[in-house]
């Protein structure tokens, strides 16, 4: 089997069937993936869930035109009580699975037993939208799929994969008819590319890259693979956000830091940036014209 040797792979391809009114989309993600696990040494169980979740936050963004973000959120009774992955329309992605410290399981029904997904579509302008469906199956894959048999949208399928130090992902699409009309020559084309995707394999999905892995599944049927668009870890957090979280604590509880320990440090939970502010930098919070007098 031919695989992809090329190293640090982050990246997302589109490819588009040219009889059929679907469209595919191929994720891989190497270095970013490494560099978000790395900065809270999860176990490898929680990495590879991670590593999903990331995989399906960018397979999501695709299907969206807008400026903004895509949230998947997943909120548990079992060993991860909080899992979280974010990508922009530029596919920068961030993740955080929150008390997983004592998780051990490799199993998708341990990890988030009794949990809820709720996929949040956030544009920098107009309305905040949210849909929330319980996990179901045993795989993340499974819960996304049943999200959208039950939202009533274009049908949509995804396969993900993740190995801890790289995750991969493959959806497919129903586009709104344009070549075909007839709604059973529709239906026979989904069954068709649905049948062969479903003969995909962990290891392709991971090794192949999306041109080998497209001619893999569909060497028969004609489409247009299109450039790949880079995919990249980086934190939204800033100085500025950091000091507007600040700002929402009651006033008392700040000077008593400040007078306390001098400054205030606060660290991203998702990057591990620290943010550092002394009482020149509270003064509006505080209401204080004379930075250097709490009193």
């Amino acid at each position: 089997m031919p695989t992809d040797t090329q190293p640090g792979r982050n990246r997302t391809q589109r490819f588009l069937f040219e009889d059929a009114d679907i469209r595919g989309e191929i994720v891989h993600l190497d270095d970013c993936l490494g560099e978000i696990t790395a900065i809270h040494q999860y176990a490898p169980g929680v990495n590879r869930l991670l590593g999903e979740f990331l995989a399906a936050a960018v397979l999501l963004a695709t299907t969206l035109k807008f400026e903004g973000r895509l949230v998947l959120q997943a909120r548990s009774q079992g060993q991860i009580p909080l899992l979280m992955a974010e990508c922009d329309n530029d596919l920068n992605l961030r993740a955080i699975a929150r008390g997983a410290q004592q998780a051990t399981s490799d199993r998708f029904d341990q990890l988030l037993a009794g949990g809820q997904l709720a996929i949040t579509v956030d544009p920098s302008s107009g309305r905040r939208y949210q849909g929330i469906v319980p996990l179901v199956g045993d795989s993340l894959a499974h819960s996304l799929d049943a999200y959208f048999r039950q939202s009533e949208q274009l049908g949509t399928r995804l396969w993900l994969a993740c190995d801890g130090e790289r995750a991969a992902g493959m959806l497919l699409q129903q586009l709104p008819a344009q070549r075909v009309e007839d709604s059973a020559q529709r239906d026979a084309q989904w069954e068709h590319v649905n049948a062969l995707a479903a003969t995909l394999e962990t290891g392709e999905l991971l090794q192949l890259a999306a041109p080998e892995l497209v001619h893999r599944l569909y060497h028969e049927d004609p489409l247009r693979l299109f450039e790949p668009v880079p995919a990249r870890f980086r934190c939204n957090c800033s100085r500025e956000r950091t000091l507007n979280a600040l700002s929402a604590l009651p006033q008392e509880d700040i000077r008593e830091l400040l007078e306390e320990l001098g400054s205030i440090t606060m660290d991203c939970e998702f990057c591990n940036q620290q943010y550092q502010f002394v009482e020149d930098d509270l003064g509006a919070i505080l209401n204080i014209d004379d930075p250097g007098t709490l009193h």
